[in-house]
C-alpha cells in the first residue's frame, strides 16, 4: 500500500463522519451527545489512531480498520469480558461497512469514481489525453501559463468539487509533467479550486445544504430572512475561499513558492533536467499512453469529457427538478411549472439535486459515448473498448475500499460524539468582535479532525447564528459570523489528510497523498492566517467589506513576495535541494 492510498483512507473516513445523512438523525444526535459526555476524551481515540497509524505504517487500509475497531470497541465495551467485546466490535465494524456501501449516496460516489476512471482510460487510449496535453502544451509554453490554465479549468468546473478533482487532474497532469511542474503543485491547485469554488458558486451541489442550514438557523432565532439572499450576502465574506484562489493566481504569476512546495518544485525541475522519474510516475505515464497506431485528436477527449460536464449539469437539474415536482412545496412546483429554466429555478434544482446519482448518471452516459467513439473510429472493437473501460476502474478499487472504511469510521465517530466533545472543550467567553474568527477556527478544527465540510457546517450553523444574534443582533454581524461557518469548514476540509476532496485531488494529480498534504499545509495555514488577521477580525470590528477584502488580497501578495522565492532559478538551488 503506497503513501497515497493510506492518506486517502484517513481523509475520507473522517470526512464522512458528520456528513453521512442518517434516517434516525435526531435519535443519533441524542446518543452522540450522551456519549460525548460519557466517554469524554476517549471519543478522540478512533480518529487519532487512524491518522497516526497512517503516517507511521504507510498503510491506510490497516490504519482505518484499527481506527474503526477501536471506536466500535469503545461503543460496545460494558466492563465485561474483553474477548467477547472484541468479537462484538468486529461484528459491528462489518455491519457499519455493509451499511456504508448500502447507502445510495455512498454507492453513487463509489460508482461515479470508478466510472470516471473508466472514461479517463478510454480518453487516454484513444489518444485524446495526449492530444489535449500537446495542444495545451503549445499554449502553455511556460510554467506560469500552465499553472494559470489549470487554475482556470478548476474554476470552470465550478458545479461540484468531486467532478473538479476527477476531471482537471488527468487532463493537466501530462502538461504539468512536460513543463516540470511538480505533481504536488498540481494537486494543490486542483484541491484549492475544488471545494472553495463550489462553495462560492450560486449554482452548485453545495447550495442546497448551505441555504438549508442558513434557513433553519434563522428560523431558530425567530428572524425572518430570505435564506438564499443571506447566502449571497455571505459570499464577499468567504475570505478563505476567495483568498486561496487569489493565492494560486498570484503565486503562478510571480512563480514564487515557499516551504515544502518550493522544494517539490525544485525537485521536479531537477528531475526534468536529469531525466529521472520514479517508478510510480513511469507507470502513470505508461497508463496515459494511447493505443499504438492511434491518430491523435483532441476531439477524442473533448467529446467524452464535454459530454460528462454537460450531462452532469443536465443531470443535476433533472435530479432537482424531479425531487421538487414530486414534493409538496407548492410554491416551487409553480415556479417550475411557469418558469422551469429561470435562474431561480435552476438554482433551486441544483440545490435539491442528488449529486452522487447525477454524477454517476452523467459518467455512465459519457462512458457510452466514449465507447461508441472508439468503436466508430475503429480504434477498438466493442470487447476491447469495454476492457479498456473496466481496466481504468481497476486502479481506483483501492479508493473504493478506503471510502467504505472511511464511512464506517465516520459513523463510529459520529455515534461517539467526537465533534460535540470538541465543541464543548473549546467553549468559553470572548469579546463579540472575535466571534467570527473563533467560529472560523472552531470550524477549521472540527473539519480538519473529521474531514468533512458538510458535517461541520451542519454542527456549527445552529450554534453560531444564535450566538452571533445574542452578542450583536445587527444583521451584518450575523452574516459575517454565518460566512465564518461556511468558509472555516472548507479550510479544515481542504487541508485535512482525511478529506474526500484531498484524497481525490491526490488521485487526480497522480501525487503521493502524504506529500500533497505536507506541501499544501503551509499554504493553507498561511491563507487561513490572513483570513483571520485581515478578514474576520476587521469585519468583526465593523470595517466595510470594500476595505477589508482589498487589504486581505494585498496581504496575500505581500506574504508571497516576502516568503516566496522564484522557482525558475533552479541552478542556484540544486545543491541545497540535494543536502
Amino acid at each position: 500500500m503506497n503513501n497515497r492510498n493510506f492518506r486517502i483512507i484517513f481523509m475520507t473516513m473522517l470526512v464522512f463522519v458528520l456528513s453521512t445523512p442518517l434516517v434516525f438523525a435526531d435519535e443519533l444526535d441524542i446518543i452522540s451527545s450522551a456519549n460525548a459526555q460519557k466517554f469524554g476524551m476517549l471519543t478522540l481515540i478512533p480518529p487519532i489512531i487512524a491518522i497516526v497509524l497512517a503516517f507511521v505504517t504507510k498503510n491506510v487500509v490497516v490504519s482505518l480498520f484499527i481506527g474503526i475497531l477501536s471506536g466500535t470497541f469503545i461503543v460496545k465495551f460494558t466492563g465485561s469480558n474483553i474477548i467477547f467485546t472484541l468479537v462484538e466490535a468486529f461484528l459491528d465494524l462489518v455491519s457499519r461497512s455493509l451499511n456504508s456501501l448500502a447507502d445510495p449516496w455512498n454507492a453513487g460516489i463509489i460508482l461515479q469514481v470508478l466510472v470516471i476512471g473508466g472514461i479517463i482510460n478510454l480518453v487516454a487510449k484513444m489518444g485524446g489525453a495526449k492530444a489535449i496535453a500537446e495542444s495545451l502544451a503549445r499554449r502553455a509554453k511556460t510554467s506560469r501559463a500552465t499553472q494559470l490554465i489549470t487554475w482556470c479549468l478548476g474554476i470552470l468546473v465550478f458545479f461540484d468539487d468531486y467532478a473538479n478533482s476527477l476531471i482537471v487532474g488527468p487532463i493537466m497532469r501530462p502538461v504539468c509533467d512536460k513543463m516540470n511542474i511538480s505533481r504536488e503543485k498540481l494537486a494543490f491547485i486542483i484541491d484549492a479550486t475544488a471545494a472553495p469554488i463550489s462553495g462560492l458558486a450560486i449554482i452548485s451541489t453545495w447550495v442546497g445544504l448551505e441555504v438549508g442550514l442558513i434557513n433553519d438557523a434563522f428560523v431558530g432565532i425567530g428572524v425572518k430572512a430570505d435564506a438564499f439572499g443571506v447566502f449571497l450576502e455571505t459570499i464577499p465574506y468567504r475570505f478563505y475561499n476567495i483568498l486561496i484562489l487569489v493565492f494560486i493566481l498570484i503565486s503562478a504569476l510571480l512563480l514564487k513558492d515557499f516551504g515544502p512546495m518550493r522544494k517539490a518544485e525544485l525537485n521536479a525541475r531537477q528531475r526534468g533536467n536529469s531525466g529521472t522519474v520514479s517508478a510510480n510516475e513511469m507507470k502513470d505515464s505508461c497508463d496515459l499512453e494511447p493505443k499504438e497506431g492511434v491518430k491523435l485528436s483532441i476531439w477524442n477527449a473533448i467529446i467524452p469529457i464535454g459530454t460528462l460536464i454537460v450531462t452532469a449539469l443536465m443531470a443535476f437539474y433533472y435530479s432537482g427538478y424531479t425531487s421538487i415536482i414530486n414534493g409538496d412545496n407548492k410554491e416551487l412546483i409553480n415556479l417550475f411549472t411557469n418558469s422551469p429554466f429561470s435562474l431561480l429555478a435552476v438554482k433551486e434544482a441544483f440545490s435539491a439535486s442528488d449529486a452522487s446519482v447525477a454524477l454517476f448518471q452523467s459518467a455512465l452516459f459519457a462512458s457510452i459515448v466514449g465507447i461508441a467513439m472508439g468503436v466508430g473510429k475503429k480504434i477498438f472493437t466493442i470487447s476491447e473498448a469495454i476492457d479498456v473501460w473496466i481496466d481504468g476502474m481497476k486502479g481506483l478499487i483501492v479508493t473504493g475500499v478506503i471510502l467504505i472504511l472511511a464511512w464506517a469510521l465516520s459513523s463510529v465517530i459520529k455515534e461517539l460524539g467526537t465533534a460535540k466533545y470538541i465543541i464543548v472543550l473549546l467553549q468559553g467567553s470572548f469579546p463579540a468582535f472575535l466571534l467570527p474568527s473563533l467560529i472560523f477556527i472552531l470550524g477549521s478544527i472540527i473539519s480538519f479532525a473529521t474531514g468533512t465540510a458538510y458535517g461541520t457546517m451542519g454542527i456549527l450553523m445552529p450554534l453560531a447564528v444564535p450566538l452571533a444574534h445574542s452578542l450583536n443582533p445587527d444583521m451584518s454581524f450575523i452574516i459575517v459570523s454565518t460566512s465564518a461557518v461556511l468558509t472555516g469548514a472548507i479550510f479544515g476540509d481542504h487541508c485535512s489528510p482525511i478529506s474526500d476532496t484531498t484524497i481525490l485531488s491526490s488521485m487526480g494529480a497522480g501525487c503521493n497523498h502524504l506529500e500533497h498534504v505536507k506541501t499544501q499545509m503551509p499554504y493553507s495555514l498561511f491563507v487561513a492566517g490572513i483570513t483571520v488577521l485581515f478578514g474576520y477580525i476587521p469585519s468583526g470590528l465593523g470595517l466595510p467589506i470594500y476595505v477589508v477584502l482589498p487589504l486581505a488580497i494585498i496581504a496575500i501578495f505581500a506574504g508571497i513576495q516576502i516568503f516566496g522565492k522564484r522557482v525558475d532559478e533552479v541552478e542556484v538551488e540544486l545543491n541545497l535541494v540535494n543536502e
